[in-house]
């Protein structure tokens, strides 16, 4: 839900909500984010894993955080979104506050709520701010999007399917096995 846009909005503003409210910042305007439901963090926890354990058994240099985890996706201060995982390889780009900088993959699960700015307005964001890599999990729909930037390219596949990543060779995550 976007609140109303008699003014732009700054990080000095997300850091003032009252505890426990979480909102999303896109160009000035203020997105506030309901509670997620279970399936969605039954998603998002089935991803942390999935990927922290690749990166794990890989020996890899990068890192995997869910949300809460802030993004500033510019230099302003004007743009600062909680992704529901991102995977970060430019350590320097990991500070005490969460990540400055674009994170090379971003994944967003569907809620209701969020629809309109998973789809369009973070696609937009994220693609311009350098992710290389963002996949929409929608469970409502039961399929997955893969937006690759580096190769340019769109994905659609099945909840049943296992999705493979564009920015790992090897790594194909089987959605069919969640215990839902």
């Amino acid at each position: 839900m976007a609140l109303a846009k008699d003014r732009l909005y700054t990080t000095e503003d997300i850091y003032a909500l009252p505890d426990g409210q979480r909102a999303e910042l896109i160009d000035g305007s203020m997105y506030l984010m309901a509670h997620p439901k279970r399936i969605h963090q039954k998603f998002v926890h089935f991803l942390d894993v999935t990927i922290d354990n690749y990166i794990r058994e890989k020996g890899g240099d990068c890192e995997v955080y869910p949300a809460p985890f802030a993004v500033f996706l510019s230099k302003d201060d004007r743009n600062y979104v909680e992704p529901d995982i991102s995977v970060v390889c430019d350590r320097e780009k990991l500070t005490e506050d969460g990540c400055s900088g674009a994170p090379d993959w971003i994944v967003e699960v569907v809620s209701p709520g969020s629809r309109r700015i998973d789809y369009y307005m973070e696609l937009f964001k994220y693609r311009t701010a350098g992710v290389r890599e963002y996949w929409i999990v929608d469970p409502d729909k039961e399929r997955v999007t893969v937006y690759n930037f580096d190769e340019e390219t769109v994905m659609e596949q099945t909840l049943s399917e296992c999705v493979k990543s564009g920015i790992y060779d090897d790594l194909e995550i089987d959605f069919g096995s969640m215990q839902l």
